[in-house]
C-alpha cells in the first residue's frame, strides 16, 4: 500500500508531500479497518481513496488560522471529499497519525542508509584483501610502534561496519512501531483491530502499550545508532587525514582533474572529503542528547519532543546518508603509496624491532626488567645519536653476552608480521 508513496531520495522522505501522503494513507487504512468491522459502510474507504486529495500550500494556509497541522490537513482533505470526511480520524488522536507516520519515514530512511552501509562494507572488504600484505608502520599515540599491514586497517573498519549493520537493522526494527489507540492509548473510542490492521499494511508492528505517543526510547535508540555509525565514518576519515599529511603521505584522497586545493596556494591537495565527514559526524553526535531527553514527557504526553524531532530526524538521516555516500567514494578511490610506507618504516632506524630484542633476551634467561633496561638504553642511544638501532645493540657488550650479532640481525625482519594475518582474516570471514 505505502510503496506508491516511497520516494528514492532520502531528502524527499521528509518532504511535506511524502508526510501528508502517509497521513492520508493512515486515515484511509483506518477507514478500511472500520469497514472490516462493520462500523462504516464497505464502500466508503474506496470512495475516499479515489477522491481524497491534499494540497501542501493549502494546508499551510489553513494552519496559519487553526494553529494545528493535523486539523489543517483534515480540513484540506475534507474540501475534496465533502461528507465522506466524517469517516476520517474516527476515535483517533493526532499522535496516532504523527507517530505512525514518523515510524514509516524513519523505516524508509533507515533502509536507504542500510543499503549504503552494506555498500561501504563490501568496499572495505575488497580493500582489506587488496592490501592484506602491504606492510606499514603501526602507530600508538601518533608515534611509530610496530609494523602492521594496511589491509588490517580496512579489516578493522570492516569488522566495525558489520556491527553497525546489525545495530542499524535492530534500530529499524525498534522504531518500526505504530499506534492507533486514541487520546491516551486506551482504545476507548477505537478498537485495537484498527491499529493492527493499519500497522500491518504499513509494514509496522503495533506498540504493545502506548500513551498518547509511542515511547521515545525507541527514537533515541535509532538516533543514537546513527550517531555511532557516523563515529565509524569519522574514525576512517580521521585516519586518512593523518595518512595524507605531507610528513606521512602513505595514502591520500583521490584528487580529480581540474580540482583545486587552495585559492592562494596552487600546490595544495587537501583532504576535504575526510574533513567534511568529520564535521558532519560532530553534528550527528549532537542529536543524540536531545533524542534521549525526549524520552521524558509529562504524564501521558506533552509536545516538547515534537519540535526536536522535526529537526533531528530529517537532519540526522540525510546527513548520515550523505557522509556514507562520500565515504564509499573516499575508500573506493583512495590513493595508496606502499613505497612511502616502506620509507616510513625505516624512519626510526630499526627501533621498531625493540620488542623482538626484548623477548629474545628474555628467552635467553634475563629477567624482564633487566632486559627492558638494556634495550631501552640501546634505543635511547640510537635515538639521541641518530645511529642505527642494530649498531647501538651490537656495541653493547652485555647484550652480546646473550645474543650473537647473527641472532640480532635475524630479528630485524618483517616476515613475522605476516604469520597470523591470514588467521585474523579467517576470523573475520573475509
Amino acid at each position: 500500500m505505502i510503496e506508491r508513496y516511497t520516494l528514492p531520495e532520502i531528502g524527499k522522505i521528509w518532504s511535506d508531500f511524502n508526510k501528508f501522503s502517509i497521513w492520508l494513507e493512515i486515515e484511509i487504512l483506518a477507514c478500511e479497518a472500520l469497514a472490516e468491522l462493520g462500523w462504516i459502510p464497505k464502500t466508503i474507504p474506496q470512495e475516499i481513496r479515489e477522491n481524497a486529495k491534499f494540497n501542501v500550500e493549502r494546508i499551510a494556509e489553513i494552519e496559519k488560522t487553526v494553529k494545528h497541522d493535523v486539523i489543517a490537513f483534515l480540513t484540506n482533505v475534507e474540501e475534496s471529499i465533502g461528507e465522506l470526511a466524517k469517516y476520517l480520524h474516527f476515535g483517533m488522536t493526532s499522535s496516532d497519525v504523527l507517530d505512525t507516520c514518523l515510524a514509516v519515514q524513519a523505516k524508509q530512511a533507515g533502509e536507504l542508509i542500510l543499503e549504503k552501509l552494506l555498500e561501504l562494507s563490501e568496499i572495505l572488504k575488497q580493500q582489506a584483501n587488496k592490501f592484506k600484505y602491504t606492510i606499514c608502520i603501526g602507530r600508538s599515540h601518533g608515534v611509530h610502534a610496530e609494523p602492521t599491514t594496511f589491509g588490517l586497517k580496512f579489516a578493522l573498519w570492516y569488522d566495525e561496519c558489520q556491527r553497525n549493520i546489525s545495530r542499524l537493522k535492530n534500530a529499524i526494527e525498534e522504531i518500526s512501531v505504530g499506534k492507533i489507540s486514541g487520546a491516551v492509548g486506551t482504545f476507548e473510542h477505537i478498537p485495537p483491530f484498527v491499529e493492527e490492521y493499519v500497522c500491518s499494511k504499513l509494514g509496522l508492528k503495533p506498540a504493545l502499550i502506548s500513551t498518547q505517543v509511542v515511547q521515545r526510547d525507541r527514537h533515541s535508540y535509532y538516533i543514537s545508532t546513527l550517531g555511532i555509525i557516523a563515529s565509524m565514518l569519522e574514525k576512517i576519515a580521521t585516519e586518512i587525514r593523518h595518512l595524507q599529511r605531507t610528513e606521512v603521505l602513505e595514502a591520500e584522497e583521490y584528487f580529480s582533474k581540474g580540482q583545486k586545493g587552495s585559492s592562494a596556494m596552487p600546490h595544495k591537495r587537501n583532504p576535504i572529503v575526510s574533513e567534511n565527514i568529520c564535521g558532519q559526524a560532530r553534528l550527528l553526535r549532537s542529536y543524540i542528547i536531545p533524542a534521549i531527553e525526549n524520552n521524558t514527557l509529562w504524564h501521558e504526553r506533552d509536545i516538547s519532543h515534537s519540535s526536536v524531532e522535526r529537526i533531528i530526524f530529517p537532519d540526522a538521516t540525510i546527513s548520515l546518508y550523505y557522509i556514507l555516500t562520500r565515504s564509499v567514494e573516499l575508500v573506493k578511490n583512495l590513493v595508496v603509496y606502499p613505497e612511502r610506507m616502506k620509507e616510513n618504516l625505516n624512519l626510526t632506524k630499526g627501533l621498531i624491532f625493540s620488542e623482538k630484542i626484548l623477548l629474545a633476551l628474555m628467552k635467553k634467561g634475563l629477567k624482564r626488567q633487566d632486559a627492558y633496561k638494556l634495550v631501552q638504553e640501546a634505543s635511547m642511544n640510537s635515538w639521541e645519536k641518530q645511529i642505527d638501532f642494530f649498531d647501538s645493540l651490537t656495541q653493547n657488550p652485555i647484550i652480546l653476552n646473550y645474543l650473537t650479532i647473527s641472532e640480532i640481525k635475524s630479528l630485524f625482519s618483517y616476515e613475522e608480521i605476516f604469520n597470523n594475518v591470514d588467521y585474523i582474516f579467517r576470523r573475520l570471514s573475509i
